[in-house]
């Protein structure tokens, strides 16, 4: 058979070109033009991190630049995850409508210009503001690219070539921490847009690059586009010298549309609320954590800029290191083991915080870093198994309705420690974020389900 032609995939009586293209994918190795998507996409959302966390070096100046209270801190710091939820519902729904990389490039301009914009703030209300209209765009970036990358590569090591991928985003969140450490006290807080936004604009070009998803192409009854990638793809990795084999098409029943109310039908109902769940525990905790710590080291123990920028950085950075761990063990491990032995463990360091009183920041480093560190494998990871866990028809849609509550967990959380340190005490906010991971964990244990070394078409149809 020429696999440079269709090959016909029978269901029923009539031909599923999704099936002929996803068979095609599914044995193909790591291709040149797919190696370089993922680090096209991956210097984007790495960006995307920095701009996510630039905030949190910002606000130790800023809280006495402006004279802001708790309350008011909390709700900058959560203004950009509140427009994130909108961004992430409402590109990932578009990203079904019209394609990947459209969705992916205006996400960019947008969280691009409001970077810009941010250098103007004059108080609070503005900068909430330009937090929340940037958050609609950093919202949208991540979910659409884990979708589309997810949807370029086989079910083989799928998850550690994606979670590679992820990491940038992490290391974007290092960067953030590294600029604060070193331009914040010299420059001030504006150092730390004004550097993020330069090469930020410089990924944008990079975009006309990068061909749209096949799979995307095929469900939407676009063949001949994603006949003409998928080929290419295949030229590309003979002449490198692989040998492929014969497709072997998954069989599924073709249905090339849906809407956002297949979410909460059939199989995908109790793998909708579940994921919603994870999400939202993990992120809770892991973002209310990295934001506040920068900040509680400067207003709660008193210590200089430098020193509080720096700790929240060595946070950040032990937050990179597991999840790089997690990316090379994944496939291995399998996600619904890695997850809920992750939710039950980081509690244990947040508990004996909150027993100890936090009393030094030297605890809170160790001891709050450690508990980061493990639940950042959870939510780093979550883009990768939301987009499994959906069939191409709602990848988008699902990861991006996942991962707003990701921004609803993540806007929850700085607001959760804000209240509690100002009325009950700092170890207060361990406690209740020690209980909301093990709630996390029981939801994971009794309903995710596993995906490692599963056809996407196979696991979802």
């Amino acid at each position: 058979m020429n696999v440079m032609q269709p090959m016909p995939v029978e269901t029923g009586s009539a031909v599923d070109p999704q099936a002929e293209i996803s068979a095609r994918l599914e044995r193909l190795p790591i291709t040149r033009e797919v190696f370089w998507a993922r680090n096209i996409i991956g210097a984007a959302t790495f960006f995307d991190g920095y701009t996510v966390i630039a905030i949190a070096y910002a606000m130790p100046v800023l809280v006495r630049e402006w004279g802001l209270s708790p309350s008011q801190t909390g709700m900058i710091l959560s203004m950009g995850y509140l427009g994130q939820l909108i961004g992430a519902i409402l590109f990932g729904w578009l990203a079904e409508k019209i394609g990947r990389l459209k969705v992916l490039l205006f996400t960019i301009l947008l969280f691009v210009s409001m970077d810009v914009a941010c250098l103007f703030a004059a108080g609070a209300g503005m900068m909430m503001t330009f937090r929340f209209i940037q958050g609609i765009g950093t919202g949208g970036e991540v979910p659409v690219a884990s979708a589309y990358i997810n949807e370029l590569i086989g079910s083989k090591g799928r998850g550690t070539f994606f979670l590679l991928y992820e990491v940038m985003f992490l290391l974007g969140l290092v960067g953030a921490g590294l600029i604060g450490y070193f331009m914040v006290p010299v420059y001030g807080w504006k150092a730390m847009f004004v550097v993020g936004l330069v090469p930020a604009i410089l990924m944008i070009p990079l975009r006309w690059f990068l061909k749209e998803s096949p799979r995307w192409l095929a469900a939407n009854g676009r063949y001949e586009e994603a006949n003409a990638i998928v080929t290419r793809m295949e030229e590309s990795a003979r002449a490198a010298g692989k040998q492929l084999p014969e497709p072997k098409a998954v069989q599924v029943a073709i249905r090339r549309t849906s809407d956002w109310r297949e979410l909460f039908q059939g199989i995908y109902l109790k793998r909708t609320l579940s994921i919603w769940a994870m999400w939202f525990t993990a992120y809770t905790v892991a973002n209310g954590t990295i934001t506040w710590l920068p900040t509680l080291y400067r207003q709660v123990f008193n210590l200089p800029l430098q020193t509080s920028i720096f700790y929240g950085f060595l946070t950040s950075l032990g937050g990179v290191i597991a999840a790089v761990i997690c990316a090379l063990l994944i496939d291995r491990v399998g996600r619904k083991r890695w997850y809920t032995g992750a939710l039950l463990l980081a509690p244990l360091p947040l508990l004996a915080l909150a027993w100890l009183g936090a009393t030094s920041a030297m605890q809170v480093l160790i001891l709050g870093g450690l508990a980061y560190a493990i639940v950042q494998t959870v939510t780093f990871s979550l883009y990768l198994y939301s987009a499994e866990i959906y069939p191409t028809r709602l990848r988008a849609l699902g990861t991006g309705t996942g991962s707003a509550w990701l921004r609803l967990g993540s806007s929850t959380g700085p607001i959760i420690v804000g209240t509690l340190m100002s009325s009950l005490g700092i170890q207060y906010v361990f406690a209740s974020f020690a209980a909301i991971l093990i709630l996390g964990a029981l939801i994971t244990m009794l309903f995710a389900v596993e995906t490692k070394g599963r056809v996407l078409e196979e696991l979802s149809p």
